[in-house]
């Protein structure tokens, strides 16, 4: 089953939309360059492309499934890192996989309602993790600001309550980015420089004037951004000043190690995603931006598993506890 026929099973109303789209315009496919500029470097593209795909699918599910059967771990924050975990597993397959077969195959097309359903769930996936990241922010400021009432503040409903709004409102706006990327005329070179669709190649494609395009798909995402990083910021500005009250060096080091390890992901994640969509067309470089590309959609789902893992003594004693136990249970 292809990217479309699943599409058409769960959201029926996203491929009446791209059918529609895609009637408005003369191309039917496109096709992706990727890095066939580069015929030197595609075998060592994939093979290291696909060995940080196999760590990152393997770390991230085997976080999740941690998580998942470690009752010690049934708490708010390893809910949250679960969830990360599952977005990052399905961010990376919808673009690596297609990205592996490209660098193999002649074949690079995709069609018109594939490519419109790659960008709309990778906005999708994309901001479902910018508000998780925000909603583990304001996690972290009730562990360390609020340690004694930190169970009834966060209890299993607000959970449940900021993890699915942060699902919900990646399913909403995404459909409205990208509604605004392909209802724009595609009617010229369908050739995409890049290895997957996404708004600054498929921006540079369409015919006709696309700044009011640009500017509502800035504000758009500037909105997507902003608001979970002023969240996050004003997160931070108090547990830093919560830290600096504590009197003993041993108090403020394991208040900061408690929340080191979102700082490094958001870090990794923010700092990359702005590079590539916070700029203006004119910056707009195919072939560089093609390598910071890899940074946000390989690199970074690859790392975060490794640094929740490293960082957390919990989740190391529930590894050694599942495996354990698992191993236990086939011996029997």
């Amino acid at each position: 089953m292809g990217l479309t026929d699943s599409c058409s099973l769960f959201f029926p109303h996203f491929v009446s939309l791209s059918r529609h789209m895609e009637a408005k315009n003369q191309t039917t496919e496109f096709v992706m360059v990727g890095f066939a500029t580069h015929p030197e470097l595609q075998n060592l593209i994939f093979v290291v492309t696909f060995i940080m795909y196999m760590v990152s699918l393997m770390g991230n599910i085997l976080i999740s499934a941690t998580v998942w059967l470690d009752p010690v771990l049934h708490t708010p924050m390893y809910n949250f890192i679960s969830n990360l975990s599952l977005v990052d597993i399905c961010y990376t397959t919808i673009t690596i996989p297609k990205m592996l077969k490209n660098l193999l195959s002649q074949d690079r097309t995709i069609s018109f309602t594939g490519c419109a359903a790659q960008l709309y769930f990778l906005l999708f996936l994309g901001t479902t993790e910018c508000f998780l990241l925000a909603a583990m922010a304001y996690d972290r400021v009730l562990a360390i600001c609020n340690p004694l009432r930190y169970v009834v503040l966060m209890n299993k409903s607000l959970c449940v309550q900021l993890v699915a709004g942060s699902w919900v409102s990646g399913l909403l706006l995404s459909l409205g980015q990208t509604s605004l990327i392909f209802t724009l005329p595609f009617c010229g070179d369908n050739r995409i420089n890049y290895f997957f669709c996404d708004i600054p190649p498929l921006l540079t494609l369409a015919c006709g004037d696309t700044t009011l395009n640009e500017i509502a798909v800035f504000v758009a995402g500037m909105l997507i951004t902003l608001i979970p990083s002023l969240l996050i910021l004003g997160s931070y500005i108090h547990i830093i000043s919560t830290i600096l009250k504590i009197t003993s060096a041993q108090g403020r080091h394991k208040a900061f190690s408690t929340c080191s390890s979102h700082l490094i992901v958001i870090t990794l994640f923010y700092g990359s995603a702005s590079a590539m969509y916070l700029r203006p067309r004119s910056s707009y470089t195919p072939e560089s931006d093609k390598f910071l590309a890899l940074l946000y959609s390989v690199v970074t789902p690859t790392l975060n598993p490794i640094i929740y893992s490293l960082r957390s003594k919990d989740i190391n004693r529930a590894l050694r506890r599942v495996i354990t136990s698992n191993i236990f249970l086939l011996k029997i």
